[in-house]
């Protein structure tokens, strides 16, 4: 392939890739504001409860990277958070230089109850999703997607990503379309 037909077809791609992107996050952010509009949260909010519950004490950089925001980002929704008493902040002794999060147990109420509250068919990525599910009988698996953001964002962020999506699984059941967590079942 001569460098026009490389250039030509890098413009083509990434134009596509930008224009797909775009529209199916204008339509997932729309459905995630009115989703937590309820609770007070702004989509940076509740995605850092969201971390926090997966990654027990998680430090702000690691709020950032798996959040793919800036760090200052990450910090101050943070710190909103710790305010309302959703999020307790925290140094290591053996690490003074980064900051720790972790969620009080309110923080972890307010996300149980988004969670509750979630409902799939308001959910417009979902319903679109739904004719691939019934031909195939499964959502897409994303595979190529996940294999461009492994380059991008490396193997660490996967691996962060796919362990947040089996501890979701595993801590939380269904019955009657309402999720609960397991541990709340137990009791």
């Amino acid at each position: 392939m001569d460098q026009f037909e490389e250039t030509k077809q890098s413009i083509l791609f990434s134009h596509k890739f930008a224009q797909m992107t775009k529209a199916l996050w204008k339509s997932v952010e729309k459905d995630w504001q009115q989703w937590i509009k309820p609770y007070h949260l702004n989509i940076n909010e509740h995605q850092i409860l969201w971390i926090a519950y997966h990654m027990e004490g998680a430090s702000i950089s690691d709020i950032a990277k798996f959040g793919v925001m800036h760090v200052s980002t990450a910090f101050n929704f943070s710190k909103k958070l710790e305010e309302r008493g959703l999020l307790h902040f925290s140094k290591k002794t053996t690490d003074k230089r980064n900051t720790y999060i972790q969620l009080t147990a309110e923080g972890d109420k307010l996300l149980q109850e988004t969670i509750k509250a979630y409902k799939p068919d308001t959910y417009h990525v979902y319903s679109g999703a739904m004719p691939i599910k019934e031909l195939y009988g499964k959502f897409p698996d994303f595979s190529e997607l996940m294999t461009i953001l492994r380059h991008i964002y490396g193997e660490d962020f996967i691996k962060i990503f796919e362990q947040s999506l089996s501890t979701f699984n595993e801590e939380f059941t269904e019955k009657d379309g309402t999720l609960t967590p397991v541990k709340s079942v137990e009791k």
